[in-house]
């Protein structure tokens, strides 16, 4: 029975009923913030998260799949989100900050400034994996802020040169990164993404 409501739902929303858009937020927001505060450990970013794929779910309501469960997708979705709001914390300190320290009341500073070395100390050992012409257009990628365009000009190299060089670098790290930490270092560091 809920499976058939949830089916006409979906249909209603597909077009473009506010009232079936509604009942499904209300049915799925609860557990979708759970899930992603489960991940990210603060409730503001995780409502954000929530707020972002339900308007996602809007603007492609036309191109929901009837055939798929609605349930597997929002938390696809979700996940997803999810994970590229960590990739986006893990590159900015402020979030760094407030995503992984702050939800660890336990953690004392020292802790942090040793975690903090520890990961420093992991992505220069698998950046000198990198050949030093890797190692420059990837420093000029993800240090320096450069487009692939910026770089090539400065180089005087194609930016499909660049773009090749960035793919096996990228390639070299997480190789190096899989053999040498575990998945939640992969995602606080993941300057590759």
């Amino acid at each position: 029975m809920i499976l058939d409501n949830e089916n006409q739902l979906v249909k209603d929303l597909i077009a473009g009923n506010e009232n079936a858009f509604r009942k499904l937020f209300d049915m799925y927001k609860n557990d979708l913030y759970k899930y992603s505060l489960s991940m990210v450990v603060s409730k503001d970013y995780a409502e954000e998260i929530v707020q972002d794929v339900f308007m996602t779910i809007w603007l492609k309501r036309a191109s929901l799949n009837l055939e798929m469960s609605f349930r597997a997708y929002i938390f696809t979705i979700t996940r997803n989100k999810t994970i590229k709001f960590l990739k986006k914390a893990a590159n900015s300190q402020k979030l760094r900050q407030e995503v992984f320290y702050k939800s660890q009341k336990f953690a004392k500073p020292t802790d942090i400034n040793l975690r903090e070395t520890e990961l420093e100390n992991l992505k220069e050992k698998a950046l000198k994996n990198l050949s030093p012409k890797k190692r420059e257009i990837f420093d000029m990628s993800r240090e320096e802020e450069k487009s692939y365009e910026e770089i090539a000009a400065e180089l005087g190299i194609s930016v499909n040169t660049v773009k090749n060089q960035m793919s096996k670098s990228l390639g070299i790290l997480r190789d190096y990164l899989l053999k040498n930490s575990d998945v939640v270092l992969i995602l606080f560091i993941s300057f590759i993404g």
